[in-house]
């Protein structure tokens, strides 16, 4: 992971070079602030990267010697589709047009969001992968 920090931590020192040029000679605080969120956010990521592949350690590919073998095996549990980010962006939607027709709207839509979204988060808690065998 040493190799994507640095090309993340490369994207966010250009960021801030290109965010400096950019206030000299237009001025515009909305493209200064993006390009300094950009920053931010290569470093954020670059720095992660960087402190994970410290602690986890080598990976095979990151290995010159390594064989496709090495690499076999279990990489962990990913979570099968869901229906719940649908619901999210429904719920989400029906609070957002609520600040238009009417503020009990925006409450119900916030209130479904939050409890989408509490399901979406807990979802595998509530029905934990049944092991292959």
């Amino acid at each position: 992971m040493k190799v994507e920090g640095y090309i993340f931590n490369i994207i966010g020192i250009f960021a801030v070079i290109v965010d400096i040029i950019y206030w000299i000679y237009s001025k515009d605080p909305t493209g200064t602030a993006a390009l300094a969120l950009t920053a931010g956010m290569g470093f954020l990521v670059g720095t992660y990267l960087l402190f994970t592949g410290r602690r986890v350690g080598m990976r095979p590919q990151d290995l010159p010697d390594a064989e496709i073998a090495d690499g076999a095996g279990e990489l962990g549990h990913f979570t099968p589709g869901s229906y719940y980010p649908f619901f999210i962006a429904a719920s989400a939607t029906l609070g957002v047009s609520g600040f238009i027709f009417g503020i009990w709207l925006a409450l119900i839509g916030g209130l479904m969001t939050l409890f989408f979204v509490t399901c979406l988060v807990f979802e595998n808690f509530w029905h934990p992968p049944v092991p292959e065998d």
